[in-house]
């Protein structure tokens, strides 16, 4: 699936160039990061400045596999209103939507990318993008706020867009509220008080089923057909320990992780048995940042943090004790702290981490 499956008519020469790490440097620090899911889109993905002033900077960047370069489009490169806490591609495998990527940070913001379809061969994208006379560069399709009351909303901190229903996505917010939208119609589809304290982070479960965490040290389920009741999964055992990142495992919903702030360990929770972790995660040697389960396998996850170092586990023994716990069967270790990690659904043998001002794609 990776760059090296790829057929070669000159098998020394291309073996040489190619790589199982990329690196790109951005002339920031990097913090939002996603991969594009479409097909015609090939190692695309989206990053974003953390920069401490309103003006921030989202990039659309690209691996030229030939050459073996990630490059920024600069007609692709935008402003945005304060770092976005996130960012993603619309979950359009097969090219049938427009091609959009969402952020947050003040708002929901929904962005059009430039349609370059009129390209038959995906490669010659880089140089038909950059056609300024084409109207090339993109547009804000939709400003979200979910505040009816006032034109500023609490701040959101994270959303996922639903990949069964994707005219929808969640959004969680530090005024406690989760809101999903219905970006079609770009109405407030249902907006709920979701915790007792700030809304940390959201993921879908489902077409109509969604998760949260929360600085209530709650992880919370929630089904859309009954809005009035959630079901609690886990609560952090020590009271004022905030959960701040949700990973739903796509390949098999019935399994969740979540990062407890400022912890070195990764809580991994079997939604039937709520409250008791199946297993703790816990070899890093620092506070972990970022959690993506494998997009092609039921028991695998991706753990990245503060010590620099991203680990892949094997929890296909979950259920089982393993004497002085459990190893992961790979370890990377970054240049600095990594913030951010995303695993490519289109394909699966890439996961991209951010650390500093480095964007890199590792072949796993």
């Amino acid at each position: 699936m990776g760059v090296s499956s790829d057929p070669t008519q000159d098998g020394s020469d291309e073996q040489q160039k190619r790589s199982e790490i990329y690196t790109y440097e951005a002339p920031w620090h990097i913090y939002a990061m996603n991969w594009s899911v479409r097909r015609d889109k090939k190692y695309r993905l989206a990053i974003a400045s953390l920069l401490e002033q309103f003006p921030n900077k989202v990039e659309i960047v690209q691996l030229d596999d030939s050459t073996g370069e990630i490059r920024s489009d600069p007609s692709l490169s935008f402003e945005h209103p304060y770092p976005p806490t996130k960012a993603i591609f619309i979950p359009d495998k097969d090219c049938s939507r427009p091609d959009l990527l969402a952020t947050s940070s003040d708002f929901l913001r929904v962005w059009r990318l430039p349609d370059s379809n009129n390209s038959d061969d995906a490669a010659a994208t880089t140089t038909t993008n950059g056609n300024g006379s084409r109207g090339s560069g993109v547009e804000l399709k939709s400003l979200l706020n979910g505040n009816k009351n006032s034109e500023f909303c609490g701040p959101l901190t994270s959303f996922d867009w639903n990949e069964a229903e994707p005219r929808r996505i969640g959004t969680s917010s530090i005024d406690t509220t989760c809101t999903i939208w219905d970006i079609e119609k770009e109405a407030v589809d249902t907006q709920l008080i979701a915790h007792d304290k700030e809304v940390y982070d959201i993921a879908w479960g489902g077409v109509g089923v969604f998760a949260s965490v929360s600085a209530d040290g709650s992880v919370r389920v929630f089904d859309l057909r009954d809005k009035e009741h959630s079901t609690i999964i886990y609560e952090s055992s020590e009271p004022d320990t905030p959960l701040v990142r949700l990973g739903w495992n796509k390949q098999d919903p019935r399994y969740m992780a979540t990062i407890i702030m400022d912890s070195a360990k990764v809580v991994v929770l079997d939604i039937r048995f709520p409250t008791l972790p199946v297993v703790e995660l816990q070899r890093h040697q620092a506070s972990v940042n970022a959690i993506a389960w494998a997009p092609h396998s039921s028991c695998h996850i991706c753990t990245a943090g503060d010590d620099s170092q991203a680990l892949i586990w094997d929890l296909s023994s979950m259920g089982q004790p393993v004497e002085g716990g459990l190893d992961p069967i790979l370890a990377y270790t970054a240049g600095a702290e990594i913030e951010q990690l995303q695993w490519s659904s289109s394909q699966p043998d890439w996961v991209a981490i951010a650390f500093s001002t480095k964007l890199q794609i590792l072949r796993v």
